[in-house]
């Protein structure tokens, strides 16, 4: 059996953020190894159909959950509406994020309330919830999905990196608290993925696939999952990108300043 694989239909995963993206590439390859799935993000008409497409084309059960997981209830919420439906989590994959590009001083207050929330409070409570009932039934795995922005505290990433470093830091420390009840944890660091999440149009999005500063959800994915079945605490997908974190740890601060002019007109 190939890593991972499970006798079909025998276990079960969450997926957040699954409608695109790497969230799609998640469900989609835990479908393959044989896993029910809960798919769980805002759209309904796209986890429709992504639910549709992996029933016909894996055979599994797909339920489709729509949830807005950016407030302060939604992980209490969300895993009381699965014990009532009397499904457990085996694989819980904490996908679902969003992107803000902005100095601070210009970000909405409730952009930076949704982020932090949806980062931070929702993945730590979902993570709390479903680990505890999994280390009962005798283990399982949580996968975070972080970010390479994490070493990079750069204008106008401050948000978004902060709150992806607080879960990356979360994730290692959780991941040893867990270890001895056979929950395993790993938080997953990409760079930039060719996705919507950046506002990149895809004619970009394929310029920097070619230019391999973008790396592809499925690659990311199958990198997370790997990682993920064999137990690591922390991983960076493109080994490519490890070599570049004392670079952007210790930019110049007239580097900085010119990044920060360069990028200024791509604030919002």
């Amino acid at each position: 059996m190939r890593r991972g694989e499970v006798l079909k239909g025998s276990k079960r995963a969450l997926v957040t953020g699954a409608s695109t993206g790497i969230g799609r590439q998640y469900a989609e390859q835990l479908a393959a190894l044989g896993y029910n799935l809960i798919v769980v993000c805002r759209t309904e008409s796209l986890l429709e159909e992504l639910a549709a497409e992996l029933r016909e084309r894996y055979g599994v059960e797909v339920v489709v959950h729509v949830k807005d997981l950016a407030t302060m209830t939604a992980a209490e919420e969300l895993f009381a509406w699965t014990e009532q439906e009397g499904m457990k989590v085996d694989v819980l994959i904490n996908n679902a994020g969003m992107f803000s590009f902005c100095d601070i001083a210009n970000t909405p207050a409730e952009r930076i309330k949704r982020t932090i929330t949806l980062h931070d409070v929702t993945n730590t409570l979902l993570c709390q919830l479903y680990g505890n009932d999994m280390a009962e039934r005798g283990g399982g795995y949580i996968l975070n999905m972080s970010s390479f922005s994490i070493w990079m505290p750069f204008p106008g990433l401050s948000l978004y990196s902060a709150s992806k470093a607080y879960l990356k830091s979360f994730s290692v420390a959780y991941a040893k608290e867990m270890r001895d009840k056979k929950v395993y944890v790993t938080a997953v660091c990409p760079g930039g993925i060719a996705t919507d999440l950046y506002g990149l149009t895809k004619h970009w999005q394929g310029i920097g696939l070619k230019l391999h500063a973008l790396s592809t959800p499925k690659f990311c994915a199958r990198r997370g999952l790997n990682s993920l079945w064999r137990k690591r605490k922390c991983i960076v997908p493109d080994w490519w990108m490890r070599l570049f974190i004392p670079f952007c740890l210790l930019l110049p601060r007239f580097a900085m300043n010119w990044l920060r002019g360069f990028t200024a007109k791509w604030q919002k």
